[in-house]
């Protein structure tokens, strides 16, 4: 009989009580699943920001407007290598659930400042530029509703309305990009900053953000203070910040997602060292005399102590497996409906990494004690408990 056997003799003998401990080990590995992706996908802007870029938006929120005659004069400013400038739309297709990330952009400026992240070809770049009503749209987004190039789609607004009284814009895909970053969102639509400005009711020739490159990481800092120093006691005042801080305090009105989930991880996995532990010393003192017979037949404390430090990391192992399981499973139901919301919504291969380590820690955690004592048990003590 060899030791991965009676290990898993030894652990299933009172099935209800490995069944219930697996169960707890599944819950507090499904609950770091899922919150871990969520942390992912929420900082998943950060993981994709330039060093050399900059944000520079309204001082008083980022959802208060700007000027944008600001374009020319940032572009105009030392250090400053290329800006493009962005408007958020609202959007949503045909019900207002149906929510869509859609920006109103400069075409050519715009392209060339996200060209590192999303693949755009020629031909497609040439298209939108051209085309007034055209779009450009996200290979996720696309697939999702089953768009393709040359469709023409209406795309409503849950923010701003047409001159005409017109909640929805009619825009032509012009093309259909992918990703060059892992990390990167395909489930947005560009559209013509051009187009949607003069259509619109309220709000004309101002912009909601610009977005440029320094020549340096290094010159960020001086660009920064440039730039609101140029438009400091006016109507319109800006704070510039690196895209990293931007998207880091975006995330940030959410509440600190990290936080939470060492949180709420800690909590579950605390309870479920305290409850493993807890059994299987009570499991060891009910096998004190077979433990004795074991040692009396050749065992040594060394083999001894790996059977039940063994037990422990193969409950461990069953029931983080079964979280994970679980864990996929609900990130992948909630990335169908929550994927415009929280994109790149995935249990990546870095979490399932982290889970099998935080596996074996609690195996070896909660074994160690009463693995200790299996080790240290003398024959005649072992013999003489009944």
């Amino acid at each position: 009989m060899n030791d991965f056997l009676l290990i898993r003799k030894n652990l299933f003998r009172k099935k209800l009580r490995a069944i219930l401990m697996i169960v707890s080990i599944l819950v507090a590995f499904a609950i770091f699943g899922v919150l871990a992706a969520f942390e992912r996908a929420f900082n998943a802007g950060e993981e994709v920001s330039e060093a050399d870029r900059l944000v520079v938006v309204n001082k008083i929120n980022f959802t208060q407007p700007l000027p944008i005659a600001y374009f020319n004069r940032v572009a105009a400013v030392e250090g400053v290598r290329h800006v493009t400038f962005a408007n958020w739309f609202g959007g949503y297709y045909q019900d207002p659930k149906n929510f869509t990330v859609v920006m109103a952009v400069e075409p050519a400026s715009y392209l060339k400042l996200i060209s590192s992240e999303y693949a755009f070809t020629p031909e497609m770049t040439e298209a939108f530029v051209r085309n007034r009503t055209g779009a450009l749209v996200g290979e996720q987004l696309a697939a999702k509703w089953g768009w393709k190039v040359g469709d023409r789609i209406p795309i409503s607004s849950s923010i701003f309305s047409q001159k005409n009284g017109s909640t929805a814009w009619d825009v032509t895909i012009v093309g259909i990009f992918g990703k060059n970053k892992p990390q990167a969102d395909t489930t947005l639509m560009l559209i013509q900053y051009a187009y949607f400005d003069e259509t619109r009711s309220f709000g004309k020739d101002t912009i909601g953000w610009l977005v440029l490159n320094t020549a340096s990481p290094a010159l960020n800092d001086q660009v920064a203070k440039t730039i609101d120093a140029m438009f400091a006691n006016s109507p319109y005042e800006t704070a510039t910040d690196t895209e990293k801080a931007f998207n880091k305090a975006f995330v940030a009105q959410l509440g600190n997602i990290a936080l939470i989930v060492q949180l709420v991880v800690g909590a579950a996995f605390v309870t479920i060292l305290m409850i493993v532990g807890n059994t299987m010393v009570m499991a060891i003192r009910e096998r004190t005399r077979e433990i004795a017979v074991l040692k009396t037949l050749g065992f040594s404390g060394g083999r001894v102590l790996r059977l039940v430090l063994g037990e422990t990391l193969l409950l461990a192992l069953i029931g983080g497996t079964a979280g994970l399981l679980l864990a996929w499973l609900a990130t992948r139901a909630m990335s169908q409906s929550l994927g415009n919301f929280i994109p790149g919504l995935s249990l990546s291969p870095g979490i399932v990494a982290a889970a099998i380590g935080f596996m074996v820690l609690l195996g070896l955690a909660t074994g160690l004690v009463p693995a200790l004592n299996a080790f240290r048990l003398r024959i005649a003590d072992g013999m003489g408990r009944g």
